[in-house]
């Protein structure tokens, strides 16, 4: 939920208001579309971190290690360290995989290093766990560097299958579990990044603003999803879950993970569809509260509280944390076994 930041629109303009929000959304939709005749995103140069994707407790261990070698990069190492325990460092799998970086107790005394110079190896601790991750990486990387391929896919097939299985099958093995998260991390690798060059549009954005603005009036409802039980209402991020799940985009249903499903564009290049998000903590994507879709001219379509209806707000506002481009890879990406 989040907190008002506005003044309502009233009544008497609403006729008024909606019409030029329609118009506003044809031009925005059109302008989509014709971005996508345009050239791809930028390439090249030190790969830097989006505005609060890391946690700030994290994000100077993760820029540093993350240019351990030239294998891995630092959202390439916020990727592997999101998807196996979502910064929780007290996490503990099924497997008995520990902490942040998620190893293994036999991993962790072969491979863990005592990053912050303490005198000890603990992989509780973030400023070990998170530069062991990285070495270990590295090391993979050194194991499979002759290999045919892409070094990085190849070092993160290491991760999963072992480094001889992708020695003896000359790049990525043709297992389906290994190939699957060799894609899951590169795609939320592009989520984790700070974007170089112009995000290409989302090609689905227009039917997702479709969905939503039919369901303006509709009453907020804390924990709505939209089912017929619930009356058909919505709270922010259940609104923006159902929106792309009708153009057949299944997002998570929290919104601070609705914030790793893309890339994100700058303030200055918002298109209608971009979902934006809000926070009280502007380092910490984590702490994240609330959700809406853009839809151009700087206003959103939202669900804002208990007691108000779907509408359409500001977004310029000293809450706002950012945006993301939603796409269907950086979506599917996302982690479902995380505890939150």
């Amino acid at each position: 939920m989040r907190k008002a930041r506005g003044a309502w629109l009233v009544a008497g303009g609403a006729v008024g208001v909606c019409l030029s929000f329609v118009a506003l959304l044809v031009v925005g939709t059109y302008s989509a579309a014709a971005g996508m005749l345009g050239g791809a995103n930028g390439k090249g140069g030190a790969v830097a971190l989006a505005k609060g994707a890391v946690p700030a407790a994290y994000q100077g261990l993760v820029q540093q290690w993350g240019n351990l070698c030239p294998a891995i990069n630092p959202a390439l190492l916020a990727a592997q360290l999101y998807q196996e325990s979502g910064w929780n460092p007290t996490i503990v799998s099924p497997a008995n995989a520990r902490g942040i970086a998620q190893f293994i107790p036999g991993t962790w005394a072969t491979h863990g290093i005592d990053g912050d110079g303490d005198g000890d190896r603990d992989v509780w601790d973030p400023k070990d766990a998170i530069p062991s991750a990285a070495s270990y990486d590295c090391e993979l990387a050194g194991y499979v560097k002759d290999v045919p391929g892409d070094p990085t896919n190849n070092m993160l097939a290491a991760y999963n299958a072992g480094a001889y299985r992708v020695i003896r099958s000359g790049g990525v093995p043709r297992i389906s579990e290994t190939q699957n998260y060799v894609r899951i991390i590169r795609s939320l690798e592009k989520s984790f990044a700070r974007p170089v060059g112009r995000v290409d549009p989302s090609k689905q954005a227009a039917g997702a603003i479709y969905y939503a603005q039919q369901k303006l009036g509709t009453p907020y409802l804390w924990g709505g999803t939209g089912t017929a039980a619930q009356g058909g209402r919505f709270d922010c991020s259940g609104l923006t879950q159902a929106a792309y799940e009708s153009v057949g985009i299944t997002l998570p249903r929290v919104a601070n993970d609705q914030y790793n499903a893309g890339p994100h564009p700058g303030r200055d290049e918002l298109l209608p569809g971009d979902l934006v998000f809000f926070s009280d903590d502007l380092t910490n994507s984590r702490a994240i509260r609330h959700v809406g879709i853009y839809v151009g001219g700087g206003y959103m379509i939202d669900a804002p509280r208990t007691g108000a209806v779907i509408r359409f707000d500001r977004i310029d506002t000293p809450d706002y944390f950012g945006a993301t481009r939603v796409t269907k890879d950086g979506a599917a990406a996302l982690p479902t076994h995380l505890s939150r």
